[in-house]
């Protein structure tokens, strides 16, 4: 009776092993949707979904009530898309004036030369005039008058070579530097005096490759190494030369002295176009720099915000842009995005603090 009893065990056991084996074949062989956990969409819960931090399209909501917006300050204003100048991103190299402060003193002396061989032409010219006089009257042996046309014919030449050498020298600074900064070269203008003095720089800015502009750029706006801010360029005229590694068109502009900039540095130059595109203009004080990128934050409902990332290629003044990718009407914070920033990289981190 009890061998019995133990082989019944048995063989329920072998029969359990035997359906338990089979039910994990079936699993095995079953799809990952089928054995999936059920989505947010059948979960009572899935309504309140967190929306996605990673597309470009939607960051996290960031909620403050209306008495901590007004704590910290918090200023919105809606912005409206208006025309504003196209301008172009072009490279800008901080010029040595060496050889124009070369050149302008060459021609100062030059000058001086050819006044000094005038004189002495006139004055040779005088006493050839005298003695040839005397000598025809008898006066003088026609020696005189020969040796006062030696002179004459000395000083002549000279004035020819004086004057030969200040064409040289204006020719010169047109070719090296153009007409505008030439002609001022050669009269020693206001312009030429204050780079000598280095009251002004002189910045090549050349264009990239196959772009131009329409008409004189009039201004540019160069961005200072030393500083976070634009720095206001005032053209001069088109270069005579391009930079070499960029092979587009130059033009130059003159920067303040203070500006920050100095010879032998390079900068980024932004370049007006002569065209204009519809964008909304976005003040310093609205923008986040985040993940090396910039952005602003718009206003979604009464107690929330959302970063919305920007492209910052068309300056107008120092930190101050026009924005293309901002919908026109969108209410965005002016004052208080930095206060934004540092509550939702808060509220991420205690995210990940929860998931840890």
């Amino acid at each position: 009776m009890a061998l019995a009893e133990t082989r019944w065990r048995g063989v329920a056991v072998a029969v359990r092993l035997l359906a338990l084996v089979a039910g994990i074949t079936t699993f095995a062989g079953q799809t990952p949707q089928a054995v999936s956990q059920p989505s947010q969409s059948d979960s009572p819960n899935a309504s309140r979904a967190e929306p996605s931090r990673t597309a470009n399209t939607e960051q996290a909501v960031v909620k403050l009530t209306p008495s901590q917006q007004k704590q910290i300050g918090l200023e919105t204003a809606v912005v409206e898309a208006a025309p504003h100048p196209e301008q172009f991103r072009a490279y800008g190299a901080v010029l040595d004036i060496s050889r124009i402060t070369e050149l302008t003193n060459s021609y100062a002396n030059a000058q001086a030369q050819l006044q000094t061989a005038q004189a002495r032409f006139e004055v040779a010219k005088s006493a050839f005039d005298r003695t040839k006089n005397l000598v025809d009257s008898a006066a003088l042996p026609k020696k005189e008058a020969e040796t006062a046309e030696g002179t004459l014919r000395t000083d002549k030449a000279a004035l020819a070579a004086a004057e030969s050498q200040l064409r040289t020298l204006a020719a010169t600074a047109q070719q090296e530097w153009g007409p505008v900064i030439g002609r001022g070269i050669v009269e020693r203008s206001p312009a030429v005096v204050r780079l000598i003095e280095r009251d002004q720089f002189l910045v090549q800015v050349t264009l990239p490759p196959g772009v131009t502009v329409i008409g004189t750029p009039g201004t540019a706006l160069a961005q200072a190494p030393t500083r976070n801010a634009n720095i206001d360029l005032q053209y001069v005229s088109p270069a005579t030369r391009t930079d070499p590694r960029i092979q587009g068109l130059s033009y130059f502009f003159s920067a303040p002295g203070d500006s920050g900039l100095l010879p032998g540095m390079n900068t980024t130059v932004y370049v007006p176009s002569g065209n204009t595109y519809e964008g909304v203009f976005v003040e310093d004080t609205a923008i986040v720099r985040w993940q090396g990128r910039s952005w602003v934050y718009l206003r979604v409902n009464a107690d929330g915000f959302r970063r919305h990332p920007i492209n910052t290629d068309q300056p107008v003044s120092d930190d101050d842009y026009v924005v293309r990718d901002i919908p026109s009407g969108s209410e965005i914070v002016m004052r208080g995005a930095q206060v934004l920033l540092s509550e939702e990289a808060k509220s991420e981190l205690r995210g990940d603090t929860d998931n840890d």
